[in-house]
């Protein structure tokens, strides 16, 4: 229904969560490289346990690839920098919400990216950098699903 995009992760527990919140969800898990970790790295096995047969997880080898690949209609890139927050979209099935790595962020040039739609944050309180990568995301993807009535779920 959704696509959760990792750009150039780099902690692999992270990941491997990812993984769990895709296979839990339906949603498709797109990482875009380099990768801070293999995909064989204990800790993406340990973190994801045994979901990795049940995602929908791709690996590309860069930003460029992925839109060829994914033609979306509709890009969020998720930053603390951002000044509107997450609950203000309607989401459609096929939208890609876009994360950056742990502890940067998306980089100022994939975030004017003309593919990025819009740019979202996750409310917090004053002095605080930012969520843990995987937290984030399932907030964001939750409140998508949400709006959708959690098509599918049990």
């Amino acid at each position: 229904m959704f696509r959760i995009m990792y750009y150039q992760p780099c902690i692999p527990p992270n990941t491997g969560n990812a993984i769990r919140i895709a296979a839990n969800t339906g949603c498709e898990l797109h990482l875009i490289e380099p990768l801070g970790f293999t995909m064989t790295d204990t800790q993406v096995k340990r973190a994801g346990l045994d979901y990795h047969e049940m995602a929908n997880v791709t690996v590309h080898p860069d930003l460029e690839t992925a839109w060829d690949r994914l033609r979306p209609e509709r890009v969020f890139a998720l930053s603390s920098h951002a000044t509107r927050f997450y609950t203000d979209v309607e989401y459609r099935a096929g939208d890609v919400l876009m994360f950056g790595p742990e502890p940067t962020g998306l980089p100022d040039e994939v975030m004017a990216d003309p593919h990025v739609t819009d740019q979202l944050r996750i409310p917090m309180l004053p002095d605080r950098r930012s969520m843990n990568l995987a937290n984030a995301t399932s907030v964001v993807l939750y409140e998508a699903w949400r709006q959708h009535g959690f098509d599918g779920a049990v």
